[in-house]
């Protein structure tokens, strides 16, 4: 589980169209929790400036020429050739919303992702979301999304998001079931009678026993393991 950034959440700014990169960095340049710290136009520079920069968190566009950014995001996540990327945290920002890309993106290892004609503040909401590693972002809409990404199967080559289930007690199921019903930390610790301090302590140990990267990927076992229907 990646840490929550001590100082401003760093972030790298990644679209083809520089209107977009423009528009973004005026608006995380009026927050004092949030610096962009690089931009990027191909999924190329992306992996490059990711290696170079280290941000905690790179805003990513799906659609651009050459690289594209779900091949980004899966190079970034993997650390592949650059080592040390793993930890970058992606969002990913699209025109789509219901997109089969964002699929690839999320079996890619991006954290959440956003769409373009959300509004600004809750884009910067979004940034601050997946820094966090809390919680996809537009809970409605990634619910379908996940529902149907875990219906889907994944291509043959594509390693499964996560290893096993096995060994998790009874009442890590019951937090995991919870998770994948999106439920923050302190609603958990609310229904299950448990303080919120243990509510995080077994939501870390998800973390740990299901080698997940994030929150998402829990609300994805929890789909998978049949602990949370999918909506039709």
């Amino acid at each position: 589980m990646t840490a929550v950034p001590a100082g401003p959440v760093r972030v790298l700014l990644v679209d083809d169209q520089p209107l977009v990169r423009s528009g973004l960095r005026v608006l995380i340049a009026d927050t004092a929790d949030l610096e962009v710290v690089g931009e990027a136009g191909t999924g190329s520079e992306a992996v490059r400036l990711a290696a170079e920069l280290r941000p905690d968190v790179v805003v990513m566009d799906i659609r651009m020429p050459g690289m594209d950014g779900i091949e980004a995001t899966r190079l970034i996540t993997e650390g592949a050739g650059t080592g040390g990327t793993e930890s970058v945290r992606i969002l990913v920002l699209t025109t789509f919303d219901e997109d089969d890309h964002v699929y690839g993106a999320l079996r890619a290892g991006a954290s959440g992702f956003a769409v373009k004609d959300m509004a600004l503040e809750e884009i910067l909401a979004a940034i601050r979301v997946v820094a966090a590693g809390d919680a996809l972002i537009a809970p409605g809409v990634t619910r379908r999304l996940i529902a149907d990404f875990v219906r889907q199967p994944a291509p043959p080559a594509a390693e499964p998001v996560l290893r096993s289930a096995a060994g998790i007690t009874e009442r890590e199921r019951e937090v995991l079931t919870l998770v994948g019903r999106g439920r923050s930390n302190t609603e958990i610790a609310e229904e299950l009678f448990i303080s919120a301090a243990t509510a995080k302590s077994h939501v870390s140990r998800l973390f740990t026993k299901l080698g997940a990267r994030d929150r998402v990927q829990l609300v994805i076992t929890a789909y998978e393991m049949g602990l949370v229907a999918a909506p039709r």
